[in-house]
C-alpha cells in the first residue's frame, strides 16, 4: 500500500507537534510511534527526513553523556520550536549547546 505525499507531510506534522507537546523532554523513536500509532520504521524514516531538513534533532547520548547503542531521542530543533513556542504562545528557549530547556 502506498501513502500519499499529502498524508505523509500530515504525519510529520504529528510528529512535529508530538514533540513539541511533550517539550522539554526527548522523545524515544518507540514512543513518538506509540503517541501517533504508526510503526516504528515507518516513524524512523519520517524523522530522519525531518532531521535533515533542520527540524528535529537526534540526541544519541544518555543524561550520563554514554552513547545509545540502538536507540535515538528526537528533539526539536532550536528555530522549530521557536516556531512552535510563536505559535501556542509558550515562553521557552532551548540552548542547543547544553541540549536543556532555560
Amino acid at each position: 500500500m502506498r501513502i500519499s505525499q499529502v498524508k505523509i507531510d500530515k504525519i510529520k506534522e504529528e510528529i512535529l507537534s508530538t514533540i513539541f507537546r511533550n517539550s522539554p523532554r526527548a522523545m524515544f523513536t518507540s514512543d513518538i510511534a506509540s503517541e501517533i500509532a504508526r510503526d516504528e520504521e515507518f516513524c524512523k524514516k519520517l524523522l530522519i527526513e525531518l532531521e535533515q531538513k533542520g527540524l528535529v534533532a537526534s540526541v544519541k547520548k544518555n543524561n550520563n553523556g554514554k552513547d545509545y547503542l540502538q536507540r535515538i531521542r528526537w528533539r526539536l530543533t532550536n528555530s522549530t520550536f521557536q516556531a512552535y513556542q510563536s505559535i501556542s504562545g509558550q515562553k521557552v528557549e532551548y540552548d542547543d549547546n547544553e541540549h536543556t530547556y532555560i
